[in-house]
């Protein structure tokens, strides 16, 4: 491998582990919150910017970051088990409910709402199995993100 490239990846892997392992695992719990487990992201985000307040913007964007790459997964998931069932079954899949109907109604925009606890995660799946635009789906799932972020964390840093 080329020297630029090994010392780049270096140094984006230091980067990642400023302040010792805090990033990293931001992004890892980040990414890991937005798939289908449980698992909430915010106390990681909130114990890295409670102890060094300096780190906020960029907690909050590597948050952001890995979180909207999960969503991004998910909405990989949503899209493949679609094709995955139309396979199988020989037939188009029903899209008429009225969730889903709803939910094509908005299209993409829909995604600014993946931040929601409980639905937001389904909700990624559910606009990629309606093969709903992917770019605006990861414009707005970044944004929704992202002010989830912001305010999560102002709010707890005031509350405690």
């Amino acid at each position: 491998m080329e020297a630029w490239m090994v010392a780049g990846v270096t140094s984006l892997l230091q980067w990642f582990a400023l302040p010792q392992v805090g990033l990293s695992a931001v992004f890892v719990v980040a990414f890991v919150s937005a798939t289908l487990l449980p698992l909430g992201s915010e106390p990681a985000v909130f114990a890295l910017v409670k102890l060094n307040p300096e780190m906020f913007w960029p907690a909050v964007l590597i948050a952001t970051l890995g979180n909207t790459l999960g969503g991004i997964v998910t909405w990989w998931v949503g899209w493949l088990a679609r094709r995955g069932t139309e396979t199988v079954t020989h037939h188009p899949v029903n899209t008429n409910t009225w969730a889903l109907r709803w939910l094509q109604r908005f299209g993409a925009k829909a995604c600014l709402l993946s931040w929601l606890p409980i639905v937001g995660d389904p909700l990624c799946a559910v606009a990629g199995w309606l093969r709903l635009p992917f770019w605006p789906c990861v414009a707005w799932m970044a944004a929704g993100k992202c002010a989830r972020y912001i305010t999560m964390t102002v709010f707890m840093l005031w509350m405690v």
